[in-house]
């Protein structure tokens, strides 16, 4: 099987950047230019559906994920967050967790909608930041 999922992202050329690793998931920054601060949450074990995760560990990828949330709405200020799990292309458990501005190029569209302008450039935080501030949100629960 190859699944781009299953890898660490520390392949070459990977614009992917761990912001914060357990022995269930990980988080990245997805390293997409037109929307700073789009992070994927990745359980480690290739599954496809939640419902193939026993209960706590269902509650602890969304605690990841709620914490990652959290972090991006801290640091950015985002209108919105976009949080989303297709699995489509890639059939391997992950959560995207997107800062949405009413500027960026496909608001209100999701961001692989028709794009509505040319969009403003929003500033994304410093990966160290956003791990500490992951972290944080995590251990308060």
């Amino acid at each position: 099987m190859d699944c781009p999922l299953c890898a660490a992202p520390s392949r070459a050329g990977s614009p992917e950047i761990v912001l914060y690793e357990d022995e269930h998931c990980r988080v990245i920054r997805a390293g997409e230019p037109a929307y700073p601060g789009f992070c994927r949450v990745i359980w480690k074990r290739h599954v496809a559906e939640m419902t193939e995760l026993e209960p706590e560990a269902r509650r602890h990828l969304m605690d990841v994920v709620f914490a990652t949330e959290r972090a991006l709405r801290e640091l950015m200020q985002p209108d919105k967050i976009n949080l989303a799990s297709f699995g489509n292309m890639v059939p391997h458990l992950h959560w995207h967790v997107i800062p949405r501005f009413c500027d960026d190029r496909h608001f209100p569209e999701p961001t692989w909608g028709a794009p509505q302008r040319e969009g403003v450039a929003h500033a994304s935080p410093p990966a160290e930041t956003l791990a500490r501030v992951i972290a944080s949100a995590l251990a308060r629960g």
